[in-house]
């Protein structure tokens, strides 16, 4: 009776319920169901799911009216055939594997791993290694990645204030350390060499800029064409780990900071580096932020173990009251503290709220999934418990949890045209996931090859060789 009543006060508060905002559910379903053309034309009144066999048929016997699929129709059939089987190997490395992500067209795949490599992969050609970058003065760890949107160059960071960019078409596969990396100071004159480090790196669309956020506090704009930082702002009170661009326009960045905060900035007033605006919700330090590519909405991940969605049209031009702190603790080395698991910020203005991976011990990243095969319709994670996350944006179920890893998977990318993500996992494997393949394939992943550190190769690797 004891243990029972102990378990009973213990138990976790009843979390709040899911709710969204009308607008971004609305916006998220007619991107991502069965336009109203073909629901009038073959499914009239009708409450269940449509299969996509019976889209497919509908067309074949012109039920359409127009002869084709919607971009909704066919991010709706797509997304019936979510990346699930697998994993297959892409590649299998001596270090953690830190960041990954696809090229706008998907052909390739980029990742970096902390023993200072980052590999480019061809998507098209079997994986093929298409180029393989030592870099240069790498301190810790490859931060981040960015590829420019005509694919011709490789920015990356680390622990530094120098961003390095590399030719990814040049000749030849090996791109050495002490070739062709052209150096982007962002310090000051006064500063030293290894005066902070970069976290997040990012183009911007036309391709003639770079942001980054670092652990100075600040966000950073390097205009490429004419060789120089163009805009600097003291724009936190602590670390910002992520920055992007919100728009095609270059004009609005949203930062996420350590402080808790996630802010938006207007580049055309900049006036005493005063943000357009402040969001507040959050009870930890943000990791990540990714846009929705709108200019109104975006997602953060944070340490106090959830996903925001913002829309910037709630932002205050100040922050509200003092920000809240219920707990003490340190997400390197710490579990994070159950009786906060659902506390809330008293002026939360985020629109919902999704809960259920883990962020311990390194800025795990999280992102919309593609427009082009599901409309958006989700929301996808890495974690530190060894799980790829995905969760309906509308409902906010978890709809899908990738498993095999040995450790903790900081980043993974989700093609932007085919059913396939791919994980990097501090275990030093890229593992791709499909939405096909045979299970008994031999050239899946087996429970054998798991490890939880790429320094520990398994015995039976060992006894092959």
């Amino acid at each position: 009776m004891r243990g029972r009543r102990r378990r009973a006060r213990e138990a976790d508060p009843v979390p709040e319920p899911f709710t969204i905002d009308d607008e971004v559910s609305h916006l998220t379903r007619i991107r991502s169901e069965p336009s109203q053309r073909t629901l009038g034309a073959f499914y009239a009144g009708r409450k269940r799911g449509i299969s996509t066999f019976e889209l497919l048929s509908g067309r074949e016997s012109g039920r359409s009216g127009a002869g084709g699929f919607s971009r909704a129709d066919c991010a709706y059939a797509a997304r019936k055939h979510l990346p699930t089987k697998g994993p297959w190997c892409v590649d299998d490395m001596t270090s953690e594997a830190y960041v990954s992500q696809f090229s706008t067209d998907g052909s390739l795949l980029v990742a970096g791993f902390r023993g200072s490599r980052i590999r480019i992969y061809n998507a098209d050609n079997g994986w093929k290694v298409h180029k393989d970058i030592s870099c240069r003065s790498l301190q810790w760890t490859v931060s981040d990645i960015a590829l420019s949107p005509d694919q011709q160059l490789l920015a990356y960071s680390s622990l530094s204030p120098t961003v390095h960019i590399v030719n990814v078409q040049s000749a030849g596969k090996e791109s050495q350390a002490n070739e062709i990396h052209d150096g982007l100071e962002f310090s000051n004159d006064d500063d030293d060499e290894y005066s902070f480090g970069i976290f997040s790196v990012k183009f911007s669309k036309d391709g003639q800029e770079i942001v980054v956020g670092n652990s100075d506090r600040s966000i950073n704009v390097y205009d490429l064409r004419a060789n120089k930082v163009s805009v600097r702002i003291r724009a936190h009170a602590a670390d910002v780990n992520a920055v992007t661009f919100a728009d095609e326009s270059g004009n609005l960045l949203y930062s996420g900071s350590d402080d808790n905060l996630c802010k938006v900035w207007d580049r055309r007033c900049l006036a005493r580096e005063k943000p357009a605006g402040v969001l507040t919700g959050h009870l930890d330090g943000i990791t990540f932020i990714d846009s929705r590519g709108d200019g109104r909405y975006f997602i953060s991940n944070c340490k106090d173990q959830t996903i925001k969605l913002w829309d910037v049209r709630k932002m205050s031009a100040s922050i509200k009251g003092r920000q809240p702190r219920f707990f003490d603790w340190d997400y390197r080395w710490m579990s994070f503290p159950s009786e906060a698991r659902h506390c809330k910020h008293p002026n939360d203005q985020s629109l919902v709220t999704y809960r259920g991976h883990s962020v311990l011990r390194t800025l795990i990243r999280c992102y919309f999934s593609p427009v082009y095969s599901t409309g958006q319709r989700y929301i996808y994670t890495g974690s530190s418990d060894e799980y790829v996350y995905i969760y309906d944006v509308v409902t906010g179920d978890i709809v899908e949890k990738l498993s095999w890893h040995g450790s903790i998977i900081r980043d993974c990318t989700w093609h932007p045209y085919n059913p396939t993500i791919v994980s990097s996992s501090w275990d030093g494997y890229l593992a791709r996931w499909e939405a096909s393949g045979d299970e008994d394939d031999l050239s899946v992943l087996t429970e054998n090859e798991q490890r939880t550190s790429p320094y520990r190769q398994s015995y039976t690797r060992h006894l092959l060789l």
